[in-house]
């Protein structure tokens, strides 16, 4: 069972992975030392799955986010191994998931402009046939993140 302080220590890491145990000690009011094996602990129970850097995509040359909502007459666990293999290939997919209603997945894809969209699904449509792709184009980005909310967590 998780406690406050795991919950703020689990909000504080989401916020900034790289916050020295020290400065996370003093910020849920324990010692160093218990502060660390606390961490320790989260991590072994797979409260924590990974820790990463998140980087500027401004920066990093991919600006432009495009949504790619995909339908498939196909629905084998063989197509959809397929399917997973073919995106995990591609680096500008970032982000997919398998949907209810009428489209069967959604594909996040990070881009340098607009028209590198194309390079995109022609890897995809080499791999793997698709029934219709309707893509759409983020024009502003209102929310993001990676931080999940700790006060579920049992």
């Amino acid at each position: 069972m998780l406690d406050e302080r795991d919950r703020k220590l689990l909000a504080l890491l989401q916020q900034d992975g790289s916050m020295a145990v020290g400065d996370l000690a003093d910020r849920v009011n324990l010692s160093l030392s218990a502060c660390s094996r606390r961490i320790q602990r989260l991590e072994e129970a797979g409260y924590i799955a990974k820790r990463i850097v998140v980087l500027n995509r401004e920066r990093m040359g991919v600006p432009t986010t495009v949504f790619a909502m995909i339908k498939t007459a196909h629905h084998s666990d063989e197509w959809i191994e397929t399917f997973r293999r073919a995106i995990s290939d591609i680096p500008e997919i970032v982000e997919a998931h398998r949907l209810t209603g009428n489209y069967d997945y959604i594909v996040k894809v990070v881009l340098p402009r607009v028209e590198h969209y194309d390079v995109v699904y022609k890897q995809i449509v080499r791999k793997v046939e698709l029934f219709d792709v309707s893509a759409s184009i983020s024009m502003e980005i209102l929310k993001s993140g990676t931080a999940v909310p700790v006060d579920y967590a049992e």
